[in-house]
């Protein structure tokens, strides 16, 4: 019944506030939504524009966003949970923007009990039952198919601390039909093997943060996933078919083999292609 209630609730108000035209255009055109049929672009607009209701977007250090800048947020955000439906993202309400890369305090306790403090520089962070920290500088950049995205990245948080313990470990509450024994072992080969390269030095075409943690290394391929799917089908298959199990989503099907390739990387994991620039600065 609460179910049926909410999903009116949120069919009216869509109905009433749809995203506007020329601001969905700008936003619809980035790489990332790059083969998107017409059924996809019309729920993502509208997941988008429910994204823009429920969750308060908070601009820090004089940070001012006009509304084609949430609506680029928005879209980014929702694109992972498109096949999964907006409840995903029920248990967290706001998004907080720092201009660029910000500082974090942050509180730990390790294995033994000892507790530690420290300060990172981040481009993004999803705490535990508070919001997403987010660059929009790095927000900006993301969306353009290099395998690099921190919008999906913390979401992508998000969903695997939707868990009873309520912490990222990698291991997302898997849906019916999922073979969670499979998801741990083909992970766990993938982390190890990511921790291997980065121990001997050797190159990697993963960035290897994935390396850091269980839970950074489902948050990168993640993020591969939906911007680089190749890197991650070539490479990594077994990863790429539980990806796509659990986002419910093929971005094989729909994203051309291109990325970009830094000058230091080898040319047989891809070809060069220009790097668009990013959104609000000239080419």
């Amino acid at each position: 019944m609460f179910g049926f209630l909410r999903a009116r609730r949120r069919e009216k108000h869509l109905a009433a506030n749809p995203i506007p035209d020329a601001l969905w255009r700008e936003a619809e055109r980035l790489p990332l939504f790059i083969g998107l049929n017409d059924d996809e672009r019309r729920r993502l607009r509208e997941q988008a524009a429910w994204f823009l209701h429920e969750k308060t977007i908070t601009p820090l250090q004089g940070l001012e966003i006009d509304d084609q800048a949430k609506v680029i947020l928005a879209a980014q955000a929702v694109l992972p949970i498109l096949n999964l439906g907006f409840d995903a993202y029920d248990d967290w309400h706001e998004v907080v923007l720092y201009p660029a890369q910000f500082v974090s305090r942050d509180r730990y306790t390790d294995p033994i009990g000892v507790v530690h403090e420290g300060e990172q520089v981040l481009a993004g962070q999803a705490r535990p039952e508070g919001p997403i920290l987010l660059s929009w500088l790095d927000v900006a950049e993301s969306a353009w198919l290099d395998g690099w995205n921190v919008v999906i990245h913390e979401l992508a948080h998000k969903l695997d601390m939707r868990d009873s313990a309520g912490h990222a470990n990698g291991r997302p509450p898997l849906h019916k039909g999922m073979d969670a024994a499979a998801w741990k072992r083909v992970f766990s080969d993938a982390y190890h093997h990511l921790n291997r390269l980065a121990d001997s030095g050797r190159y990697s075409p993963i960035d290897l943060y994935a390396a850091e943690t269980p839970a950074e290394c489902f948050a990168v391929f993640s993020e591969y996933f939906f911007e680089t799917p190749h890197a991650v089908a070539d490479h990594y298959p077994a990863v790429y078919e539980q990806l796509k199990q659990f986002y419910k989503q093929d971005p094989l099907l729909r994203l051309p083999r291109v990325r970009y390739r830094p000058a230091y990387e080898p040319v047989e994991f891809g070809p060069i292609w220009p790097t668009p620039a990013p959104l609000g600065y000239d080419a």
